[in-house]
C-alpha cells in the first residue's frame, strides 16, 4: 500500500513531504486497503482577491513536525496514523489556464479514492475546487446521500455570471446544477460585508441554512455544533467537512486570500471538527484557502494541518468505539 518516503530517524523538516510522512500512493491500485487518502489541489486561478493558495498543499504537509508517521491524540486516546491506514495520493497536475480540465482532474482523483473505499481529504487550493470534490461525492452517494458542513467566512453562493466558477460561486453552482440539494448544506462562521440580501434570499429559497458569527458568539460554538450534529443524525447520512481557513479570525490565520476580522479561534474550530467527526460518519473533507505568502510563522498552515489531524483522530476514535460495540467489525 504505497511507498514509504522516509527513514525512521529523519527529522520532520528533512526528507520527502507527504502528509506526516505517510506512504505515497502514485496510482489507484496503491489505494487498496487505505482508510484515508490525502489529495493535494494546488490551484488558485479562480480567486477574486489575493492569490497564493496554490502553495497551500505543500505548506500544510510541511506543518507536521516529527519523522515517523505517529500522532497520538491526547484527548481522544487514539493515534490516527496508526489506527487508520492513511496514504498521500499526491497532487493533481494543474494545467496553465486549464480551468475546465482541472475540474475534471480533481473530480477523477477524488473518485479514485471513493471507489477504493477510502475517505478523501483534499488540501487546497482555493474553494472553487468544491465544485469538483462535491461532484465526485454526489456521483458516489447521490444528491441526498450526504450533508455538507461548511466552515467559512463567506457563503460562496454568489451569482455565477454565465456559469463562471470562482471561489465565490461553487456552492451556488452545485445547487443550481442539481449536484446537491440546498437543504443538504449548512454553513458556520459567516460574517463580514458580503454577500448582499439578494444572495441570502436565494439561499433561503433553496433551503440552505447558516449560522452567523453573531449567533455563535451569543449561543457558543458548542450549542451551534450540537444543532448541526442533530440535523445530520436525523437524516442518517454521512457528513462532508468543507473548511475554509478564513473562517478563523486573521489573528489565527493571516495566511489566506480573503481574511475577515471577527472569526473563530483555532481552538473553537478544532473542537467543532472533532465533535462532528466523532458524532457522525465522515465521507470526506477539504481544507482550502491557505495562502502561505501571507502567513506568519506558518500559523495558518499549522491550523489547517491540525484541522485534518482532528478529523482523522475523531474518525479513528469513532471506528474504535464501533468495533468495541460490535466484535465482528473489522
Amino acid at each position: 500500500m504505497g511507498v514509504t518516503v522516509n527513514r525512521s530517524w529523519e527529522p520532520g523538516y528533512s526528507g520527502m513531504a507527504t502528509f506526516c510522512k505517510v506512504p505515497l500512493a502514485l496510482a489507484p491500485e496503491d489505494l487498496r486497503d487505505a482508510d484515508v487518502a490525502i489529495v493535494g489541489v494546488p490551484l488558485d486561478g479562480r480567486v477574486t482577491n489575493r492569490p497564493g493558495a496554490r502553495f497551500g498543499p505543500r505548506a500544510i504537509r510541511q506543518a507536521c513536525p516529527g519523522s515517523s508517521p505517529t500522532r497520538p491524540h491526547l484527548g481522544i486516546g487514539v493515534d490516527p496514523l496508526v489506527d487508520l491506514r492513511v496514504v498521500d495520493y499526491g497532487d493533481i497536475e494543474p494545467t496553465p489556464s486549464g480551468w475546465d480540465r482541472d475540474v475534471e482532474i480533481v473530480r477523477a482523483r477524488v473518485s479514485d479514492v471513493l471507489t477504493a473505499g477510502a475517505v478523501p481529504i483534499v488540501l487546497g487550493g482555493d474553494h472553487s475546487l468544491a465544485l469538483a470534490t462535491q461532484s465526485a461525492v454526489a456521483a458516489h452517494l447521490g444528491e441526498r446521500g450526504y450533508h455538507i458542513v461548511q466552515f467559512d467566512t463567506h457563503t460562496d453562493t454568489g451569482p455565477a455570471v454565465n456559469g463562471k466558477l470562482t471561489h465565490g460561486t461553487p456552492m451556488r453552482l452545485l445547487v443550481e446544477g442539481g449536484v446537491i440539494d440546498g437543504d443538504q448544506i449548512v454553513q458556520l462562521g459567516l460574517r463580514g460585508y458580503w454577500p448582499d440580501t439578494t444572495v441570502f434570499d436565494w439561499m433561503r429559497s433553496v433551503g440552505m441554512r447558516w449560522h452567523l458569527m453573531d449567533e455563535i458568539e451569543e449561543r457558543g460554538i458548542d450549542a451551534v455544533v450540537s444543532d448541526v450534529i442533530a440535523e445530520i443524525a436525523s437524516r442518517d447520512v454521512p457528513a462532508y467537512l468543507s473548511v475554509d481557513v478564513d473562517v478563523l479570525d486573521p489573528a489565527f490565520a493571516p495566511g489566506t486570500g480573503t481574511p475577515e476580522p471577527g472569526g473563530l479561534t483555532t481552538r473553537e474550530l478544532l473542537r467543532a471538527i472533532r465533535r462532528i467527526a466523532a458524532a457522525v460518519p465522515v465521507i470526506g473533507m477539504e481544507v482550502v484557502e491557505v495562502a502561505p505568502p501571507y502567513d506568519h510563522a506558518e500559523i495558518t498552515a499549522l491550523a489547517a494541518h491540525r484541522c485534518v489531524l482532528e478529523a482523522l483522530s475523531a474518525i479513528a476514535g469513532r471506528r474504535r468505539e464501533a468495533a468495541s460495540l460490535n466484535p465482528a467489525t473489522p
